[in-house]
């Protein structure tokens, strides 16, 4: 089961250029290329890199199953077989698949393993060494990306840095000591600050990996976001200030790149929220509707325009590549961590079998509880909906079906029960991996702002954005619009033109629900927990079922010492699905020793 990271290799480079893996996957361990062979200069450790990702991307269904289905958003169907029902239920065996550590660990040996011939490689000067820095820098957060996933499901897991080279040796990782949850982050914590700063920013253009296309991919967002990962680190460890800091560094892309907030011709407002036009070629991704905000049949709901674009409209142009030669970034305005699947090469996208009733096995489905929620809103038009929760999931045969990774292979456009296909045939299962986006870090900003006091910052980021919540009534900008806060809650959103034309970074962003076209949030008893509360929530409206859920109910239930914040929000799901076993889950979750899951190597 578990191949040197060299044999791997062997086998990505067929995943990534789309030809046929039968001979590869038929050759012995023995027969691959050796580490002499391979590691020769700065190509191959980019094929590495590369290679890495590509089976990296077979974490997909596991991650997705884990971090959603374990929480509120996620039900199983009729169809679900005993794994899922017991990842629903709260009762997983040592036996389950889905709860099988093994393939996370086996992304960690091959890192390890990569990070031993990375530095022998620097050390007889096969690579320079800004060029091991950038791909250490990288290999580590990867691994650390990992290491906090096991830590949220398994609690304590061991922590190997070294090399295991044969192939049974993946078992002897039990017997290694294994650190808590919270030992853990303070660990990533230590390996990620570790990196220089400058190594914290993205593949620069040099690396003919991210400056050309990879089977009609740009490939600028596959990698990991380190600054977005030491963020998570610092948010989980509740250094709120070190956490916003990280998130406002993304947030501010498009500031330090030298973007002016009155250029139209480029997306000086990368990585904000807002609901303006995103340049010439392309609509707003904001919920909005053609022409009449009153007639709910006038929502924009395609691949091209509207909230709906963000997850279906065409990826093969999306960098922007004449900034200088050492800078690149994506020009899509919301993703910054995304994997694509495609019918060319392998692993085929889990996401059809999963969620699909047309050529899947549909064995997840949307809860009836992330309905509901999505049905308690009020749109600014006094619409009694969350048009996200139209886009996130659709009626197809009768049945609710999970369809933010199903843009790629059906058109929902139905006429009466039939639903066409996106590509030629059932078998063209198209589609992403979506693994981290500009609202997750807002969202996650306005939970450290909140936390550290910044509570009026937070309620603008979660609502209508700053330059409405710091508005008055006075047409003189001067002192508004403005939260005048030392770095990083500095915001400077002013738009006006008394006594002068203000025209600032932020006068287009709108706040997570202002894009949404949502009413402001209510905030009562205690503010810091209320706007944490909708913090959370907005969370579950925008982010569903990307992967996100079951890790901000467990923090923000250890930060808070509080299982019932947990343990509720997973009987109400159980409870609204009729689960006969809604009442004893949430006895047993609010033990929190019961929030983990069992860690067996199978």
């Amino acid at each position: 089961m578990f191949r040197k990271i060299i044999f791997n290799l062997a086998v990505l480079s067929c995943v990534w250029v789309g030809s046929s893996c039968k001979e590869v996957f038929d050759l012995d361990p023995e027969e691959a290329l050796t580490s002499q062979q391979m590691y020769r200069d700065i190509f191959d450790a980019d094929a590495a890199i590369i290679g890495l990702y590509g089976k990296f991307s077979t974490l997909a269904k596991q991650y997705v199953v884990l971090n959603e289905l374990r929480a509120d958003l996620l039900d199983v169907t009729d169809n679900a077989d005993v794994a899922l029902r017991e990842i629903n239920n709260h009762n997983v065996t040592e036996s389950n698949a889905y709860a099988n550590p093994r393939p996370y660990y086996e992304l960690i040996l091959n890192c390890n393993d990569i990070l031993k011939n990375f530095k022998m490689m620097v050390e007889t000067n096969k690579i320079k060494r800004t060029e091991y820095n950038q791909r250490y820098a990288d290999v580590i957060a990867l691994r650390s990306w990992i290491y906090l996933q096991l830590a949220i499901h398994y609690n304590s897991v061991p922590y190997i840095t070294e090399s295991i080279e044969k192939i049974g040796d993946v078992s002897a990782i039990a017997s290694k000591p294994a650190i808590p949850l919270k030992e853990m982050i303070k660990q990533l914590i230590t390996d990620m600050e570790t990196i220089p700063s400058v190594y914290l920013d993205p593949y620069t253009l040099d690396n003919t990996f991210v400056s050309n296309n990879v089977d009609g991919y740009s490939p600028t967002t596959f990698f990991i976001n380190k600054t977005i990962l030491l963020g998570d680190l610092y948010l989980w460890d509740n250094q709120f200030t070190k956490a916003a800091t990280m998130y406002k560094y993304i947030m501010t892309t498009s500031d330090r790149l030298g973007f002016e907030a009155t250029d139209i011709n480029v997306w000086y407002h990368l990585y904000k929220i807002t609901r303006g036009q995103i340049s010439s070629g392309m609509g707003p991704i904001a919920v909005s509707y053609d022409a009449n905000i009153n007639d709910e049949n006038r929502l924009l709901d395609n691949n091209s325009t509207g909230w709906r674009s963000i997850f279906a409209r065409d990826r093969s142009n999306t960098t922007y590549n004449g900034l200088s030669n050492t800078s690149n970034i994506s020009r899509d305005p919301e993703w910054l961590w995304l994997l694509p699947f495609d019918n060319k090469f392998l692993p085929e996208n889990p996401f059809v079998e999963l969620f699909s009733n047309v050529g899947g096995k549909y064995l997840l489905q949307p809860s009836q509880q992330v309905q509901d929620m999505w049905n308690s809103q009020t749109q600014t038009n006094n619409f009694n909906f969350d048009a996200r929760g139209k886009m996130s999931y659709k009626t197809v045969n009768g049945k609710p079906v999970v369809y933010k990774y199903l843009y790629n292979y059906l058109n929902p456009n139905l006429t009466g029960s039939v639903i066409s296909l996106v590509g030629k045939s059932l078998q063209e299962k198209n589609g992403r991996w979506f693994l981290n986006r500009a609202a997750n870090v807002h969202l996650k900003f306005a939970e450290a702002a909140n936390r550290e006091g910044r509570r009026k910052l937070a309620f603008a980021l979660l609502n209508s954005g700053v330059a409405s919540v710091y508005n008055g009534t006075s047409t003189d900008k001067t002192n508004l619009m403005n939260t005048f806060d030392v770095p990083p809650f500095d915001f400077d959103a002013r738009n006006g033109d008394a006594p002068v034309r203000y025209r600032s970074s932020w006068h287009l962003a709108t706040g997570i629900r202002g894009r949404a076209m949502l009413k402001n949030t209510e905030v009562v008893g205690d503010s810091t927990i209320a706007i944490e509360n909708s913090i959370i929530q907005e969370g579950a409206l925008e982010l569903a079922f990307e992967g996100h859920r079951w890790g901000d109910l467990v923090r923000v239930a250890l930060r808070r010492e509080d299982p019932t914040f947990l343990a509720d929000k997973v009987y109400d799901k159980l409870r609204k699905a009729n689960n006969p076993n809604a009442a004893a889950v949430r006895s047993k979750l609010m033990n929190k020793d019961n929030w983990f899951l069992p860690f067996k190597l199978q």
